[in-house]
């Protein structure tokens, strides 16, 4: 008899790794009979038709801290197991956590882990509950290959890896979708999308741009939403940058704003595989990226389609930036060699070696 499939997702944020989790359902439940799917955020419920949806129904659980979520859908799956014990576990998040009840509770579990594991391997506790909690999951599932190696030499875990599945299509559907927002041609227009927390780290590229404001016409958006908006925007006020920047809402569908944007900037200090770079070549534009782990680099091959710097050094992006407004022309070369290697995160191909994966545990 095939299991049941449970994806485990407490927190549903609206960023990179929701916007896989919503594709990767989608594309599960034409294929699995029997598949849930545990969050407390109710408001997507309707991103999950066709999907048992097990989730409190008051809305006070959607409203608690993210970390006090992993706790309560961690209840909510125990509740599960104890009704049925012929499960598999799917799991977006609290990974750790997860596993380690899944493990005590003899449950088979599938973790997708979505961000660098680096700030694990500073702490010898935590260096260790990593490599033996997550360790012990039955397949774990990562987005880039660099991410692959990194599992493979910090914590001696072998990993899978699946790229991130990419519809250039609904991409470029999107982006003809007009905006709002008007950007202004006489300047270089340049966009960052993610949310506004530390890992993202726009405070470099407000450095960068604040010591070349005199230097050259441009505008900066920053679209998003987070706990630094303050910080950044007392940054921006502080170094009089009000003509130069402006921070937006997050917006569900940004694609037209990345279209209509010269240059895009990634100033992560980690990620996975970052979704907005990918669509950013879809959408031809040229990118400037710290060298975080994992993903930039292997998405610009290398520096072969676009520019890396170092993770919070402004002084070498503000000075790619003048490079780019410079050197427009010579440069679209490395804009379309990114562009021609899309297609090994091809949407099917990706999808359909997700289902190849979990239907080996089901």
């Amino acid at each position: 008899m095939q299991k049941k499939l449970i994806i485990f997702i407490p927190s549903i944020e609206g960023g990179g790794v929701e916007k896989n989790l919503f594709i990767i359902s989608k594309y599960l439940k034409d294929k699995i009979k029997n598949i849930s799917v545990i969050t407390l955020s109710n408001r997507y419920k309707n991103r999950f038709v066709g999907i048992n949806f097990i989730s409190p129904k008051a809305n006070f659980w959607s409203k608690i801290g993210r970390r006090k979520k992993f706790f309560v859908g961690l209840f909510l799956l125990f509740l599960e197991i104890l009704k049925d014990r012929n499960i598999l576990v799917f799991s977006f998040q609290g990974n750790v956590y997860c596993t380690l009840l899944c493990k005590l509770l003899g449950i088979k579990i599938i973790v997708r882990s979505n961000s660098a594991p680096d700030g694990w391997s500073q702490n010898k506790l935590k260096y260790l509950v990593f490599k033996y909690v997550l360790g012990s999951a039955d397949k774990i599932i990562v987005n880039s290959l660099d991410f692959k190696k990194k599992f493979k030499t910090k914590f001696k875990i072998h990993a899978e890896c699946i790229y991130n599945p990419l519809n250039k299509n609904e991409i470029i559907k999107k982006s003809k979708i007009k905006n709002k927002f008007k950007f202004d041609k006489k300047k270089l227009n340049i966009i960052n999308v993610g949310r506004y927390t530390d890992q993202k780290d726009q405070l470099t590229i407000l450095k960068a741009v604040n010591r070349i404001k005199k230097k050259i016409k441009l505008n900066l958006l920053i679209v998003g939403r987070g706990v630094e908006k303050e910080k950044l925007t007392n940054f921006i006020n502080e170094n009089n940058l009000s003509r130069q920047v402006q921070l937006i809402n997050y917006q569900k569908n940004p694609f037209n704003l990345i279209k209509s944007s010269d240059v895009f900037i990634l100033s992560s200090l980690y990620e996975g595989l970052p979704n907005v770079l990918l669509e950013s070549q879809v959408l031809k534009k040229f990118i400037i990226s710290s060298d975080c782990p994992t993903g930039p680099r292997e998405i610009l091959l290398n520096g072969r389609a676009g520019f890396l710097f170092n993770v919070g050094d402004y002084i070498k992006l503000s000075n790619l930036i003048l490079y780019y407004s410079k050197n427009r022309k010579s440069l679209s070369k490395k804009i379309l060699i990114g562009y021609k290697n899309l297609n090994r995160f091809d949407q099917n191909k990706n999808l359909n070696m997700y289902y190849k994966l979990i239907i080996r545990y089901l």
